[in-house]
């Protein structure tokens, strides 16, 4: 039993490696890419409309009232980014049903690529709604003594996402592998129906904590009333 997709190599040369986290990170970016092409190629706004254009109105319609309800007052500016957060964890978790299928987000460089991908996203946005000036002065509030505070908040909280991430993800897969070795099927595939239901409380809560980290990077302080 292998603890990290990291430990399958499909192709080596050298120091280069090809491992089963990278073959199925692009093969999940390919599918989503490649389904979004399909699916929007021939988008109706008659009352007739495909189940796919349906399914996707959905999910969109979804991730764009939880953004809003967070906070964020323009939801649709920051859909793209916590959409495809969101889509890429679920569809990892739910292609575990997969034979052979090693969910990229059981390896801690790819929850750690996604917790760094938050890590850059909440300053980039801060800074376009604040301003620079304001965005930086917010790290000295309400006193300068709170600087090094904010800034180790800052990198732990990074790193918190990273490793929650990876160690649900992560115990999951190791649970239904230690299952299929020692019982029958039949509570292993129980366990295969929890894990993806983990996996897709696991992309929620992801995707949640980066909308509020963002929304609060994005909150622009009014002046108090003299």
């Amino acid at each position: 039993m292998h603890l990290s997709p990291d430990q399958i190599v499909f192709w080596q040369h050298g120091f280069f490696k090809l491992n089963a986290t990278i073959v199925f990170t692009w093969a999940l970016m390919l599918v989503l890419a490649g389904s979004s092409r399909l699916i929007t190629r021939n988008l109706s706004i008659g009352l007739e409309r495909s189940r796919w254009q349906n399914l996707l109105e959905i999910v969109v319609t979804g991730i764009r009232k939880q953004i809003e309800e967070v906070g964020l007052s323009q939801p649709e500016k920051y859909l793209g980014f916590l959409g495809t957060l969101f889509l890429f964890v679920a569809l990892a978790s739910l292609c575990t049903v997969i034979p052979g299928y090693q969910p990229p987000t059981a390896s801690l460089s790819t929850t750690a690529a996604l917790a760094l991908c938050v890590f850059v996203a909440v300053p980039f946005f801060g800074i376009e709604e604040q301003g620079l000036g304001s965005y930086l002065r917010s790290y000295a509030k309400p006193t300068v003594i709170m600087l090094p505070f904010n800034i180790i908040s800052e990198l732990s909280r990074t790193l918190a996402l990273a490793i929650r991430l990876f160690g649900n993800m992560m115990s999951g897969a190791m649970i239904v592998g230690i299952l299929l070795t020692i019982t029958p099927f039949i509570f292993p595939i129980v366990m295969t129906v929890l894990g993806l239901l983990t996996g897709m409380v696991q992309a929620y809560i992801f995707s949640i904590l980066a909308t509020v980290y963002i929304a609060a990077a994005t909150r622009v302080r009014k002046p108090k009333p003299a």
